[in-house]
């Protein structure tokens, strides 16, 4: 949650996440549109967690590009999911 929030509190949008167990740790990857400086900034904080043990950034992967959640979902459906 704290990997979100620190997204979060700079109004940035996630597009996407992505959580997995990775044997006894996990690992999230975040979809993120962010400048060199924020990029800085996201670092410096979630170095700062605890726990936290690998913080890396890159260029979108292909997979990342595909519409999230799927396509084939309805917008109704899906807010109607998210209600109950």
């Amino acid at each position: 949650m704290r990997i979100l929030n620190a997204a979060s509190r700079r109004g940035l949008d996630i597009p996407a996440v992505h959580a997995a167990a990775e044997g006894d740790d996990h690992q999230a990857t975040l979809l993120l549109d962010v400048n060199p400086k924020q990029v800085g900034q996201l670092h410096r904080e979630w170095y700062s967690i605890m726990d936290v043990i690998e913080v890396r950034s890159g260029a979108a992967q292909a997979e990342w590009t595909a519409p999230h959640p799927p396509a084939t979902v309805a917008l109704e459906e899906q807010r109607a999911a998210a209600r109950a």
